[in-house]
């Protein structure tokens, strides 16, 4: 399976703030934040990861994150000219997917809780259909609201509605097979000009092939869309790793968990962010 970080847009939400730069490319904490949504991707087993943003910020992702060959990981870069919807990612990752399963990740999306690598690995495993996920949120008409049935069998899925069916939003990532691409091809854009992802869904839900994943109540969904996601986030982040000593979106450490680098190259990544906690992190992780 291979992945894809949506990190497009305008970030409009968050003017003047992403005026000149990429809101993926915001500090959550001590980290950018696309490296949060890149870490769910490697704690889902996927290597191969295309990132696809403005044609301004490419260069910018392409001088944080190069080629992933640090990592053991492979990146490619792909420009989306103007917001045409999230869908719009299978379109432009179709050379990039090839004959392969995909999973799209939102850039301003952030998990964290126990059990998620093993959603996640499970996820991955996916052999036809798609897989959507559910979070229990108190305000649900803000979201993309989705209702199952006791086996986890999609219902219905609703944008926004005024009477939700459930109280579960459906977080941006998602796990889909081969059809996508054609499915993605075959969207007639929205009222606002967008190939929009609930439209894909829905027809998964046609063929009877979407099924939702809940994600329990100890894990965490931030969005960081607005200037409060992006405080309540950068809180979160440093409430968790300064109580537990632990950090969380740490692509480093991931790469070294799962071993796809050793503890000479943890370490050689360390000596170049000498200076600073997150270095002194992976040193310890490398030597402890």
């Amino acid at each position: 399976m291979k992945g894809i970080i949506l990190a497009g847009g305008t970030g409009s939400r968050l003017f003047p703030i992403t005026k000149a730069v990429s809101k993926q490319l915001l500090p959550i904490y001590d980290k950018p934040m696309i490296y949060y949504p890149l870490s769910v991707l490697m704690l889902a087993d996927i290597r191969e990861v295309l990132i696809i943003s403005t044609e301004k910020d490419i260069p910018l992702f392409k001088h944080l994150l190069g080629t992933g060959e640090d990592i053991g990981m492979k990146f490619s870069y792909q420009v989306q000219d103007k917001p045409k919807g999230i869908a719009d990612a299978f379109i432009i990752g179709e050379d990039f997917i090839g004959d392969d399963h995909v999973a799209l990740i939102l850039g301003d999306n952030i998990f964290y809780g126990q059990g998620f690598s093993d959603t996640l690995q499970s996820a991955n495993k996916l052999t036809n259909g798609a897989i959507v996920f559910g979070y229990y949120v108190n305000n649900p008409k803000e979201y993309g609201v989705v209702e199952f049935d006791q086996e986890g069998k999609v219902l219905s899925l609703e944008e926004k509605p005024a009477n939700p069916k459930s109280n579960y939003a459906i977080p941006g990532l998602y796990f889909y097979d081969h059809k996508v691409i054609d499915i993605a091809k075959n969207i007639k854009p929205s009222a606002r000009g967008e190939i929009e992802i609930t439209a894909v869904n829905e027809e998964y839900l046609k063929l009877g092939e979407l099924k939702v994943e809940l994600l329990g109540r100890g894990l965490a969904w931030l969005d960081t869309g607005t200037s409060k996601g992006l405080l309540e986030a950068n809180n979160y982040v440093e409430a968790v790793q300064n109580r537990q000593g632990l950090y969380i979106g740490c692509i480093e450490e991931v790469a070294f968990r799962k071993k796809y680098i050793d503890k000479a190259q943890l370490l050689k990544l360390s000596e170049s962010m000498k200076n600073t906690d997150y270095g002194n992190y992976l040193k310890f992780l490398a030597t402890r």
